[in-house]
């Protein structure tokens, strides 16, 4: 969208860029998983501008990928900095702007790197050898006697005779292609990505001049809240709004059951939203959070088989002993820092919103069907996020400002309130998790029969060598209806959370049942050596004694793949056996992610991921009673204090050349429940098949 408020065209989109060289390449194939509402997609096949070379020798990076703490915007930048073969200080960002920005289908499932980075190493690569050509022709020498170093194309023998990427860009947009798409570089010879630079947004969150969606102002703007219900399902059925229509220049809007208020200050807004009388019929609660299990288990929906080799049958005929267990996760909230915020300007036939959003590419067309346009008139500008952890993939606030500032002819902010993003968050799902298992007359597992509930297939796939395994998934672990009363939709590591939990504190149960350790039962049961590498990694780091559990010493272990990247994590804990407080002394966490963009940020991610991970595994919990949320302030959803913190994590990156760049920020919160209860276990005897694992848990099945 232009400056007035028009759709863009590309002679308008080019003057957006300014003038410099634009590099265009065909990305082929980059597969994204799916968002609700989402249709699968690539990268365009077209030359789509993914960089651009300004006349000073600046260079802009434009991708889809949004920047919500886990340091994306300096590790794709050194991506392309090392393919470009420029400084990484010359490189800066552009991201989340639906008019400028390639599409791309959300950044979830630390995927940003192992999906995208491919594509805009490819562009780095191409561009680096178009401007090769290019300065062929202007020095009059043959390309394979030229270099590309920090942003220029020098001859080989003669350092001096050299011409620079921003002179070769001055005035000029280059659309040239090349047939022969040049190879990536090999990790071996990375020279930019492996080193630990400095986060490029650190300064200004730090001194606080980093800009959120709610911290956009514009002319004439007005600041709306909309009428929450009392409960999910609750119909409107009376409103009043004669006392509301008092406040001096408050707005009042109904369209259905929407009913807004605008206001040029934002506490009138809230208070007079508050004067608004309104009736609701709320449906009977027929589940709560101590029953909602019960009924995903009796809930009829279709089975998908996720995997199947051998015979089950065969497989128990031939085991000496079986172990039939059942394993539990609530409703988890994300509770991000920012609440969900916009800032929406709507035109006559266009809008641009300011969105904290995970998924711009998506939220144009969500907006677009509810204020009647197209999506092509729908510009998304994704400023910084504060938090996301998957729930930002869903953009109700932008839809509330957006009607909001149609109706009002003005444009107009929506920050949610901490009830709001409560009661409209799409929880992690509740789920359980079903599994019968044998061990034959050598301890090795000789059958594995896994069934899910409404938890999805993500690592639910057994990483054991079992000769009979069936592993199956019932229900969709996204949306509302079925069995769940509310929305429920990606939360870190969707459905792996609750799969590794049930899945390696099962391998526990029968490691103790068969007298083995848990390390050595797992060596024991492992063929991948890619695996068993980074299992002796992390044992050798954490210093692991074997012996038989429970210890007493509150170590626990867990082992996983999470798509395609590989973690082992141990854990040491104590157990106040008076209060049931679990105190978390070290974690060691040990991960193949394959090359490391930028180590430092890497441990970064893993020690908040970590940090993260005890909420859902210790406190964390969405409780209610029907469509009636009782969580919505963190007076009563606990989340993880500085007093929880592990006293020590220790990060082992196992650097692996043999494969691409896989992803960091997701990985390491997986196995956190499972290695909780596992070292509970060692510690006390007791096997907590529940998540949260709480004081009050804990204490009671210890009297």
């Amino acid at each position: 969208m232009n400056e007035i408020g028009g759709p863009i065209q590309r002679r308008e989109f080019m003057k957006l860029l300014g003038p410099g060289v634009y590099i265009l390449f065909s990305t082929g194939e980059y597969l994204f998983g799916q968002q609700p509402g989402f249709q699968f997609r690539q990268y365009p096949d077209d030359f789509n501008a993914y960089l651009r070379i300004a006349e000073d020798g600046k260079v802009t990076c434009y991708t889809g990928k949004i920047e919500m703490g886990q340091g994306i915007i300096t590790s794709l930048a050194q991506m392309l900095a090392e393919e470009l073969e420029v400084p990484f200080s010359s490189v800066s960002m552009i991201m989340g702007d639906t008019k400028l920005c390639p599409w791309d289908g959300g950044t979830n499932g630390s995927r940003s790197i192992k999906n995208f980075g491919p594509a805009l190493r490819a562009a780095g690569a191409e561009a680096r050898e178009v401007l090769i050509q290019l300065a062929a022709e202007h020095l009059g020498l043959p390309e394979n006697r030229l270099i590309a170093v920090d942003g220029e194309i020098r001859q080989k023998s003669d350092a001096s005779r050299k011409v620079t990427y921003g002179f070769l860009a001055k005035g000029k947009t280059i659309e040239r292609h090349l047939e022969n798409k040049p190879a990536l570089k090999k990790a071996d010879d990375f020279k930019v990505c492996g080193q630990s630079l400095p986060r490029a947004d650190v300064e200004e969150k730090v001194i606080g001049t980093a800009k959120f969606a709610g911290d956009f102002r514009l002319p004439g703007m007005l600041y709306g809240k909309v009428l929450r219900p009392p409960a999910h399902g609750a119909k409107l059925t009376k409103v009043d709004t004669s006392a509301a229509k008092k406040t001096p220049d408050a707005k009042i809007f109904q369209d259905g059951d929407f009913i807004g208020v605008v206001h040029p200050l934002p506490d009138t807004a809230e208070k007079t939203l508050g004067l608004i009388k309104a009736e609701y019929e709320i449906p009977d609660a027929v589940v709560d959070d101590e029953t909602i299990h019960e009924l995903l288990l009796k809930a009829v929906a279709r089975d998908t088989e996720v995997e199947a080799k051998g015979d089950l049958e065969q497989g128990r005929n031939s085991a000496a002993q079986t172990f039939d267990a059942t394993y539990l996760t609530p409703y988890v909230a994300h509770a991000p820092s920012e609440t969900h915020s916009a800032l929406a300007d709507v035109k006559a036939g266009s809008a641009t919103v300011w969105i904290g959003t995970q998924r711009p590419f998506g939220a144009d067309s969500q907006i677009a069907q509810a204020i009647g346009l197209s999506a092509d008139n729908i510009r998304i500008i994704t400023p910084y996020v504060g938090g996301g952890f998957g729930g930002k993939s869903q953009v109700g606030q932008a839809v509330q400002a957006a009607r909001l500032s149609k109706m009002a002819g003005a444009p107009v902010q929506v920050v949610w309130s901490r009830e709001e993003e409560f009661f409209y968050d799409t929880f992690m799902p509740a789920a359980a998790v079903k599994i019968r298992s044998g061990l034959d007359g050598s301890n090795r597992i000789a059958f594995w029969d896994y069934h899910v509930f409404f938890a999805g297939n993500r690592s639910s796939e057994c990483i054991y060598n079992v000769p009979h395994v069936r592993t199956a998934s019932r229900g969709s672990s996204f949306g509302g209806g079925g069995p769940h009363p509310f929305g429920t939709g990606a939360w870190r590591g969707p459905g792996s959370n609750t799969n590794i939990f049930a899945r390696e504190s099962h391998i526990d149960v029968m490691a103790a049942k068969a007298g083995i350790d848990p390390l050595e039962f797992r060596l024991q049961n492992l063929s991948n050596a890619r695996m068993i590498r980074v299992v002796k990694a992390a044992a050798d780091q954490f210093g692991w004694k074997s012996g038989k559990v429970p210890s007493g010493r509150g170590c626990g272990m867990v082992c996983l793949d999470y798509l395609d990247t590989y973690v082992v994590a141990m854990a040491q804990i104590h157990v106040d056996k008076n209060s049931g407080r679990i105190q978390v002394d070290r974690v060691v966490h040990a991960q193949d992610m394959g090359p490391v963009i930028n180590p430092e940020g890497a441990r970064m991610q893993i020690e908040g991921a970590i940090t993260m991970g005890l909420g859902y595994s210790l406190s964390e919990e969405i409780h209610f009673k029907g469509g009636e949320i009782r969580d919505l302030d963190f007076g009563s959803y606990k989340i993880p204090r500085f007093s929880w913190a592990p006293r020590k994590i220790e990060t082992v990156l196992v650097e692996n050349h043999a494969i691409d760049p896989s992803g960091c920020g997701e990985p390491p919160i997986v196995g956190m429940g499972a290695m909780i209860a596992n070292a509970v276990f060692d510690a006390t005897g007791i096997r907590m098949n529940r998540l949260p694992i709480t004081p009050e848990g804990i204490k009671s099945r210890l009297t």
